[in-house]
């Protein structure tokens, strides 16, 4: 469904991502991992048009999106929610997502809007009010949120766990099952590694924007170099270094 083949990305003179190769088939839960710096926002926004990939190519579908425009690939099928959420803040928390589903003919707004405030009564609560006044767990809901009201084929999740409270988290992940259980393919960026394994079907660990390892999450999981790198364990070493 998609499929990222040796795809280098610059930032002006320097490079972040080195030959990535990695793919998504439909109906599939797959997280990248990876240390901060490690290319993996980098990643998400290459392949939402964000970004340009220097060399290589991004397929979805068999067909290339490389450098297409970010509107272009929501129009496809393909949706991010950004880490820090980037809600708009003095918007209210409806017109955030109404501003969501632009790909849409209006008529179909209101349907949209109903099945996002049944997943999210919170929201519903709060659609009068600006966005900006929200809590963490709040905007993170609105920006997931936003990010379904294209109607995705594909949702890319950056960072959805970050800075939120341990109730806030569970709530969350439970909302992020559910909306891969309703048949939306998923890939995950996510600090807490544990959740992200415990939640996906497979894995890419990414370090300074090469690939190191990739695989089944059960078998990443319990793997000594995950365990020791990203699970507190003890001293890591990625896979075939010296």
């Amino acid at each position: 469904m998609l499929r990222l083949e040796n795809v280098d990305v610059m930032y002006g003179r320097r490079q972040a991502l080195f030959g990535l190769n990695l793919h998504v088939a439909q109906g599939e839960f797959v997280t990248l991992l990876g240390a901060n710096g490690a290319g993996k926002t980098t990643t998400l926004r290459t392949i939402s048009g964000l970004l340009k990939p220097a060399a290589g190519r991004i397929l979805f579908e068999d067909a290339e999106i490389s450098g297409r425009p970010p509107s272009a690939i929501v129009r496809l099928g393909i949706s991010h929610s950004p880490e820090g959420r980037k809600v708009w803040p003095f918007m209210t928390v409806e017109d955030n997502l109404v501003l969501g589903g632009y790909v849409h003919r209006r008529r179909s707004l209101k349907a949209d809007l109903a099945r996002i405030y049944e997943l999210y009564p919170r929201l519903h609560e709060r659609r009068r009010q600006y966005a900006g006044t929200l809590s963490g767990g709040e905007q993170q809901m609105l920006a997931i949120g936003r990010a379904l009201m294209s109607n995705p084929r594909i949702l890319i999740l950056d960072e959805p766990s970050l800075g939120l409270a341990p109730i806030m988290i569970d709530r969350t992940s439970d909302l992020i099952r559910s909306i891969h259980r309703s048949g939306v393919t998923i890939l995950l960026v996510e600090q807490n590694a544990a959740l992200a394994l415990q939640m996906s079907d497979r894995a890419y660990v990414i370090e300074t924007g090469r690939l190191v390892l990739e695989g089944a999450s059960a078998e990443l999981l319990r793997s000594d170099y995950v365990q020791k790198a990203y699970l507190g364990a003890g001293d890591a070493r990625a896979p075939g270094a010296a």
